[in-house]
């Protein structure tokens, strides 16, 4: 019996290693995992509901949300995408719903649904599961004809064990420590330099802070001197911004801004539906309409009141103000705060069930339909371990399902055929 051994137990190793069971009877599937726990990430994604997925139209529209990675999953999702991932855990009895911003999360909205149906399926095909087991080294060796090739590693663990298998796939998540796959090298494997990507604006003395806990639908943030741009709904927390707009930002822009060392300034259009000009207008209207009314009474923009307050503030104005009594300079310069605000970011902080990657192992040498290297035979890759990120919204789990399913067909598919080509059939 042939030995099919997954690098790591998250979201991407047990798909790969549950699937590969499931197609392929006759291979004995190990999933080793470095620490005691299995499936991290999606106990704790989506605050412990689990994105699974993020709906789409077509996955033309699903590639545009993926910073790096988006020409290489062209090539992999018309072979599993979303419509399969829904498909595949409904016939297991997970039934998916789609949220108004599109994000899909089990019906029962906990990720114990998903880890309980991942983890039944592994034991149902009897995968074979090792914690507090750690790769430390691998040798490899191929021998047969090139139409026949047979290939062997030896995985060198921690306490001195070591595991022999014709089949790897490394899905070991996102590189923290390069150290750790400096194997990969020995084979010709390249591996992008790896920062954080999906993190949180650090912001210190603009007194932003004090609004921990306000959120608007929509605003507009740009990093300034750099092209990243976006519009989305923003939370304001006690160390800063954050919110969907800004970990998409973070994600887009990760090479730029950990280039930069994470000091760097945006401009905040609180109300991104105008200008400052369009926004102007509808001060000086407000003024003659509302004269005699206080300004912190009167919120043309229909802003949160304390957001209101602090935006008066910072254009110098008292909030308790008549309308009438608004000078034109701080008139402008309430126009310039509500569309241009300008931030300076000193630090970042990771949003932790969403940390994850920019960058990884090279994708130009890895083949996008099996997931198997062009270099190794028999070495395959899923998951994050890979030079692919998205954004938040579930678009980290879709790469993993559709790597690990790629990576366990071809690898069912490669063995069932060097069977059948074996000169003992």
């Amino acid at each position: 019996m042939k030995t099919l051994v997954v690098i790591g137990g998250g979201a991407a190793g047990f798909f790969c290693a549950i699937n590969a069971a499931r197609l392929h009877a006759d291979l004995r599937v190990i999933i080793i995992e470095k620490s005691s726990k299995l499936l991290s990430k999606v106990k704790v994604s989506g605050g412990g509901r689990c994105n699974v997925t993020h709906a789409c139209d077509s996955n033309s529209e699903l590639i545009t949300h993926y910073p790096r990675g988006a020409s290489f999953l062209k090539k992999a999702f018309p072979h599993f995408a979303v419509k399969e991932t829904i498909g595949w855990f409904e016939d297991r009895g997970v039934t998916l719903k789609v949220e108004r911003d599109g994000r899909m999360f089990p019906t029962t909205d906990n990720s114990e649904t998903v880890m309980r149906c991942l983890l039944d399926e592994a034991a149902r095909y009897g995968v074979e599961i090792m914690l507090n087991s750690e790769l430390e080294n691998v040798a490899y060796k191929n021998h047969g004809s090139d139409s026949n090739q047979h290939n062997l590693f030896t995985l060198f663990l921690n306490r001195d064990r070591k595991i022999i298998t014709n089949y790897v796939c490394l899905a070991s998540g996102g590189i923290l420590n390069h150290d750790k796959l400096k194997w990969l090298h020995q084979f010709g494997h390249a591996i992008d330099p790896t920062v954080p990507s999906l993190f949180t604006f650090n912001i210190k003395g603009s007194g932003v802070q004090e609004l921990m806990g306000v959120s608007l639908e929509a605003a507009a943030v740009k990093i300034i001197g750099t092209k990243h741009k976006l519009q989305g709904p923003i939370l304001i927390t006690h160390w800063g911004l954050s919110g969907p707009v800004v970990l998409k930002l973070s994600a887009w822009g990760a090479l730029d801004l950990a280039a930069l060392k994470y000091d760097f300034k945006i401009n905040v259009n609180w109300i991104p539906e105008y200008n400052e000009q369009t926004a102007l207008d509808v001060l000086r209207v407000v003024r003659f309409d509302k004269a005699s009314q206080k300004m912190n009474a009167k919120n043309p923009f229909e802003l949160p009141s304390r957001l209101w307050e602090y935006l008066l503030n910072q254009s110098g104005v008292q909030s308790e103000l008549r309308w009438a009594d608004l000078p034109a300079k701080e008139q402008n310069l309430l126009a310039k705060t509500l569309c241009n605000q300008e931030f300076h970011i000193q630090g970042k902080t990771t949003f932790k069930e969403e940390f994850v990657t920019a960058g990884g192992v090279k994708l130009d040498q890895i083949n996008p339909a099996t997931m198997e290297s062009k270099l190794v035979n028999g070495l395959f890759f899923a998951g994050e371990v890979l030079n692919i990120d998205g954004v938040t919204g579930g678009f980290n789990f879709q790469n993993a399902w559709t790597t690990g399913w790629l990576a366990a067909k071809a690898i069912s598919e490669k063995d069932k055929q060097q069977e059948a080509s074996s000169p003992s059939n």
